[in-house]
């Protein structure tokens, strides 16, 4: 197996990004998201953008900054409520969206990483999610047929890998990593830590590195907290 860690964020997306591409990204609301890499993205100036993920960050952050600089054209994402410019571009008629139940879209990804072309499932028949789908019964149910979803590239961020791209994340930041890992035709991906050949035990590893072509150690780990919800102290 050969090693794949680049110096750079830069140096890791070389020759991956053009103007219309899809890109898959990891993470949920500003937790797990590839900081780095979306940096990079962004320095780089590729327009046009489909972007698959679970929402855009915030009007600030994460995929926030590319909506913010306009390099964004279309989103597939199941939720946008933390992001007052993701809003505003959509309203505007700015912003393509696709809207996804959550289910669904992490099915849609799953499917693509696997090769499967389309499922069907019960979940948004009867509502506009059903609106020009094909519908089969299955057993007296109603199913609508969803499309499974990949990616030009995928980038996803991990607490731990190997050089050989063996992933494995901490806790609730494994969210939508995974599947975005497996639907990019090319996956690079950012972690806090590198260990050597052999450092990761094989059963805790969440994304094979066959699924990682090019991976980084990740220079921006802000981990920024999205909401900070305390309890009122009793009087």
């Amino acid at each position: 197996m050969a090693n794949i860690l680049y110096a750079d964020a830069a140096s890791a997306l070389e020759g991956l990004l053009f103007d219309g591409m899809t890109i898959a990204a990891g993470g949920f609301g500003l937790c797990g998201i590839p900081e780095t890499l979306i940096d990079a993205i962004c320095a780089s100036g590729v327009g046009q953008l489909t972007v698959i993920s679970n929402n855009a960050g915030v009007d600030d952050y994460g995929l926030g900054i590319l909506l913010a600089s306009r390099q964004i054209s279309k989103m597939i994402s199941s939720y946008v409520g933390e992001n007052r410019e993701f809003e505003r571009q959509y309203l505007a008629g700015e912003l393509e969206l696709e809207f996804n139940p959550q289910g669904t879209l992490a099915e849609r990804m799953r499917a693509g990483g696997a090769g499967i072309p389309g499922f069907y499932t019960r979940t948004g028949v009867g509502t506009l999610i059903a609106e020009g789908k094909e519908i089969r019964v299955f057993s007296g149910e109603s199913c609508l047929l969803e499309t499974g979803l990949t990616a030009d590239l995928a980038i996803v961020k991990a607490w731990r890998g190997d050089p050989y791209g063996n992933l494995v994340y901490r806790k609730s930041a494994r969210n939508f990593n995974p599947l975005a890992a497996s639907c990019g035709r090319v996956t690079v991906a950012e972690v806090e830590e590198v260990v050597e050949a052999g450092g990761l035990e094989p059963d805790h590893i969440h994304t094979p590195g066959v699924f990682v072509q090019r991976l980084i150690r990740a220079t921006r780990n802000e981990k920024r907290i999205e909401k900070i919800t305390v309890r009122q102290e009793s009087r």
